[in-house]
């Protein structure tokens, strides 16, 4: 059983930063996408950010130059840099992991951001 945990969460102004991270239970090559889905109150889960066995990143482009997902392969962690914060990037982010490209997907629990203004 895959499980993902995430921690990195938090209150924070709006112009700080945080790192959330996002720990598997296996090694995250054996994954063949990891990444990072949002989800505000009354609106619908977006995809922020996406990072692929191979290493390619792709970042929404409302987060583009500020997110930074990466990974590192000894932690079996995944991470979402996230500088210059708004108060519109207030949600539950979630972890997600697909085993291939026809699945299945797991699901971290989400961990909430929240940015003041």
């Amino acid at each position: 059983q895959v499980q993902l945990v995430e921690s990195g969460g938090g209150l924070v102004q709006a112009g700080g930063s945080l790192r959330l991270s996002c720990v598997v239970s296996g090694s995250i090559f054996s994954m063949s996408s990891m990444g990072w889905y949002r989800q505000a109150p009354g609106k619908q889960r977006e995809l922020v950010a996406t990072i692929t066995s191979g290493g390619n990143t792709n970042h929404a482009d409302s987060v583009k130059g500020r997110f930074t997902i990466s990974r590192e392969k000894a932690k079996n962690t995944v991470y979402l840099q996230m500088n210059s914060l708004k108060p519109e990037d207030t949600a539950v982010y979630y972890c997600y992991a697909d085993r291939s490209s026809l699945g299945p997907r797991y699901w971290g629990q989400g961990t909430q951001v929240s940015v003041s203004s």
